[in-house]
């Protein structure tokens, strides 16, 4: 597949992109993030790249994977995400990972209610999984309050 990791920080999951032998473009605006990830890659076959999401344009992806890019942005920035990120992937493709449900209104991380994230999403995609994330298996700033959602492009 071809995937997307936007704001890719230390390169965790990319990694595991990567060994199943996706073709994946990470990218960060932070230097500091993309040095910790190319270490942590080592040799890994990635594209790795200091980028802007809001002005990437790229062919769309299989997949882009969220986890902790939504919940970094500030709430001003939400449309454009969800504008940016229809436009990212192909129809069929899918949008998936750890979103970050909380109604507290300071951050990073911005939590987003469910509604919230549904009316960013609806019209260009559908909602395929909707699962609690257990709290042990979450940073622990985020535990409890993530969900594991996949979303199909229509």
């Amino acid at each position: 597949m071809r995937v997307l990791v936007p704001g890719c920080g230390s390169g965790y999951e990319v990694r595991a992109f990567a060994e199943r032998g996706d073709d994946v473009l990470a990218i960060d605006f932070s230097e500091a993030a993309l040095e910790a990830a190319r270490t942590h890659l080592g040799t890994a076959p990635v594209r790795l790249e200091k980028r802007d999401f809001f002005a990437l344009d790229e062919a769309p992806f299989d997949l882009v994977y969220e986890r902790t890019f939504l919940c970094a942005l500030p709430p001003r920035l939400r449309a454009p995400w969800g504008e940016r990120v229809a436009r990212l992937v192909r129809p069929g493709g899918r949008l998936a990972g750890f979103f970050f449900f909380d109604d507290h209104p300071k951050g990073p991380p911005f939590g987003i209610s469910p509604e919230a994230l549904q009316g960013l999403l609806e019209g260009a995609f559908r909602r395929l999984v909707d699962e609690a994330v257990p709290a042990e298996q979450s940073v622990p700033v985020l535990a409890g309050k993530e969900r594991w959602q996949v979303w199909e492009r229509s």
